[in-house]
């Protein structure tokens, strides 16, 4: 898996700032540089690994439950906190007691354990120090102090319901960009936006 996804990012030209590999599930932070470069490096990882799995497991049909989720986030708010959720992903699970101790994540990179030729930095992660070292003990300190109850609830929401995660002028402007529907609607039938004359 971790090898079809660096080879398809590279070839749809999607960075991936992090990733956590689950027994029944990944997550991915990711930033496509080419319109569509995205759901095509999806679609080719989809493809190829249940290709893969259904072969070495002597199996057919489909693997995954369905379409992968995705949703935006507001960088410079949630970037490193998006990190942080993906890093705990296995602690939450009670897999592992710190983050450090699983394989499959690219907390390992970040944290100055091992080198991930996968994992591109987000400039944000950049900013968290002027050396290596101070980088990966500023992000090794992020995650040992976890997040709060609200940016965890905040997150698992974005996640599971591709709501677009940000300030009211970030979802301001990607209003103006899509009429995809972008964050919770007020349960109800929608309000009438016509006037009748009497």
């Amino acid at each position: 898996m971790l090898d079809l996804l660096e080879e398809n990012a590279r070839q749809f030209e999607v960075a991936v700032h992090a990733y956590v590999l689950m027994d029944n599930h990944f997550h991915l932070l990711l930033t496509p540089q080419a319109e569509g470069g995205l759901p095509q490096m999806m679609q080719a990882v989809g493809r190829r690994y249940v290709r893969h799995f259904n072969d070495t497991h002597d199996r057919s049909g489909t693997l995954w439950e369905g379409r992968y989720k995705s949703t935006l986030i507001e960088t410079d708010r949630y970037l490193l906190a998006c990190m942080v959720y993906i890093d705990l992903n296995p602690v939450r699970a009670g897999l592992v007691a710190q983050a450090r101790d699983y394989p499959w994540s690219s907390h390992g990179h970040y944290a100055g354990l091992r080198a991930d030729h996968m994992v591109t930095p987000h400039p944000l992660y950049w900013q968290l120090g002027n050396t290596p070292f101070a980088r990966e003990a500023a992000y090794t300190r992020l995650v040992q102090e976890g997040l709060s109850a609200q940016q965890q609830e905040a997150l698992t929401e974005s996640v599971l319901r591709g709501w677009a995660l940000g300030g009211e002028s970030f979802l301001a402007e990607l209003r103006k960009k899509t009429e995809r529907r972008l964050i919770k609607a007020s349960p109800g039938r929608p309000l009438s936006t016509t006037a009748k004359a009497n």
